[in-house]
């Protein structure tokens, strides 16, 4: 964010303010929300174990912050630090030591309300500022809004229609909403708070036939509550899609208690011309933002040349960092496009470990996306857990969606370091789909030996050595005489030379065994009485097994 912003407080306050946020202490006077002072810079999520970097007028978010004294020791300590406020989850202890504080620090203490995720409320805020650094650089307007302002143009319309409204995508996710979203039901509440349809109402829309005959209509579309027959949907809605010629963007819905006028239901309509050119500016502005980001994180992990300016204009810290990996776990059961899906696991990483780390950059980069995770220091135990601790719980919020798996690579610095720790990702990434379902969270240094194997099996492919050795002339013989050779041999390797145990494996008598073994040797040449030989078929027969045959 830079100093330019002009987010203030009061935008915040009037977009979130009542559905999510609310002031408890904290000066009381216009600067403190509309003025110079008022500037919002940016937005940063406390970790008292961990510091975070703030940038100039933060909105800190105090995660599990409780109780009048350590929330009045945390003024203290913020105090100086050019925070404009913090938000704590409500309902906020408060008292003098904390309006005290809060006044003397110069911080507006808001109240988080119950039910909103922090995740979320991080990722609204941000989204405010950012649109508001959107249009200060392209200077461009809409309608006389700024071009990708949302939050502006559904209280513009709310206006227009006197009622509180959402702008949703296609998946029923909330991409803004207006003020005086306390004036409706349960169920818009609860929209509001997560930023998604909850699933049972979209269930019950779906169901209604609500959607299929909302995008067959050019007009407005008026959904009384008592169809939906749904205690939480306490009042009935007006809806009406947003479209790009034959392309349904979203939607807009009016909570109205009764079908809207003529005359409103008609302004109501027209506005979705100006939703969508908002839409269609801000997902254009994303895509040409998502390349760059994209070409950008490519040249930091490939450690090339201008991997140092590149790591600079991504925001990077220069310090130690890990570079984390994600793919879907199998994309063949991907109905929609395959793309799209690969983009919007991407994006929801991003929002995580953004959300982790201020400095940490996420984009899709060749079908995988690929995260810099900055640590707070090379060579620590705990940096490799941390960041599998991280990439579990982003799987377990994601699994529902697309199940998908993360490696996780080294600690590196500079181009070089993350050049390698990407590396070490993708050999990670491979193993974990190669396993399937066994896990989905791995470091390099879990899974070494296996990703040794796995391009020892490369080269051994690429070079036609397959077939070659005691091992490939086994399994010719077994091919040309319908023989179990090569699996005997196997099964004996694997259980370390005992012929009871192997032959109870391979369900054949002892002395059969001790024959085949007889026959292996006259077969391939290989001496079961050498340690390196037997090293050496062992390896062998592991490679074949990477390979991807089935010797069982």
């Amino acid at each position: 964010m830079t100093e330019s912003s002009r987010t203030s407080l009061r935008r915040v306050l009037d977009d979130l303010g009542r559905t999510v946020l609310e002031v408890v202490a904290g000066p009381a006077s216009a600067a403190a929300v509309d003025g110079p002072h008022g500037r919002v810079g940016g937005v940063a999520i406390l970790d008292p174990l961990d510091p975070p970097l703030l940038p100039p007028r933060a909105i800190v978010l105090a995660v599990g912050a409780a109780g009048a004294g350590p929330l009045a020791a945390l003024l203290h300590e913020l105090s100086g630090r050019d925070v404009a406020a913090l938000v704590v989850r409500a309902p906020v202890d408060v008292d003098d030591r904390v309006r005290a504080a809060a006044d003397l620090a110069g911080i507006v203490l808001l109240g988080l309300t119950r039910g909103a995720a922090w995740t979320q409320v991080a990722a609204m805020l941000r989204s405010l500022t950012a649109e508001d650094v959107v249009s200060l650089t392209s200077g461009d307007t809409i309608g006389g809004t700024p071009s990708g302002d949302l939050f502006a143009l559904a209280n513009a319309v709310s206006a227009l229609i006197d009622a509180p409204v959402t702008i949703e995508d296609r998946s029923s996710r909330v991409l803004a909403f207006s003020g005086r979203q306390d004036e409706a039901d349960e169920s818009r509440v609860e929209t509001v708070l997560g930023r998604q349809v909850p699933e049972p109402y979209t269930r019950l829309l779906e169901d209604q036939g609500v959607f299929h005959r909302l995008y067959r209509t050019k007009g407005a579309v008026f959904v009384d509550q008592r169809e939906l027959a749904s205690p939480k949907i306490g009042v009935s809605r007006t809806a009406v899609a947003v479209r790009a010629g034959d392309e349904i963007l979203g939607s807009m819905w009016a909570v109205t208690a009764t079908p809207l006028s003529p005359e409103r239901a008609t302004a109501f309509a027209d506005s979705t011309r100006l939703v969508a050119l908002h839409l269609l500016r801000q997902r254009a502005g994303a895509d040409v933002e998502r390349r760059l980001r994209a070409d950008l994180l490519a040249t930091v992990l490939r450690g090339e040349r201008g991997a140092d300016e590149a790591a600079a204009r991504l925001g990077l810290a220069t310090g130690p960092a890990v570079v984390l990996a994600l793919a879907a776990l199998d994309e063949s059961d991907v109905d929609a496009d395959l793309e799209a899906s690969r983009q919007r696991l991407a994006d929801a990483f991003a929002v995580h470990l953004s959300a982790v780390h201020s400095r940490a950059v996420a984009a899709l980069v060749g079908g995988v996306a690929y995260g810099i995770l900055p640590v707070a220091g090379a060579g620590g135990a705990g940096d490799g857990a941390d960041a599998v601790r991280i990439a579990r719980e982003f799987l377990e919020r994601s699994e529902r969606r697309m199940p998908a798996v993360v490696g996780v690579g080294r600690v590196g610095a500079g181009g070089p370091g993350l050049a390698r720790s990407r590396s070490d990702a993708d050999r990670v990434l491979r193993v974990l789909r190669r396993e399937g379902a066994a896990r989905r969270v791995a470091t390099v240094a879990e899974v070494h030996v296996q990703a040794l194997m796995q391009e020892m099996s490369d080269l051994s492919v690429s070079h036609e050595l397959a077939d070659l050795g005691p091992v490939g002339a086994l399994r010719a013989y077994d091919a040309d005489h319908a023989g179990e050779l090569e699996r005997t041999l196997r099964v004996w390797l694997d259980e370390l030379g005992d012929v009871g145990a192997a032959a109870a494996v391979l369900q054949v008598h002892p002395n059969t065994l001790r024959y085949r073994l007889r026959r292996i040797g006259d077969v391939s040449g290989l001496d079961l009485g050498d340690p390196q030989s037997r090293f050496a078929a062992t390896i062998a027969l592991r490679l074949a097994e990477v390979a991807g045959r089935d010797l069982r």
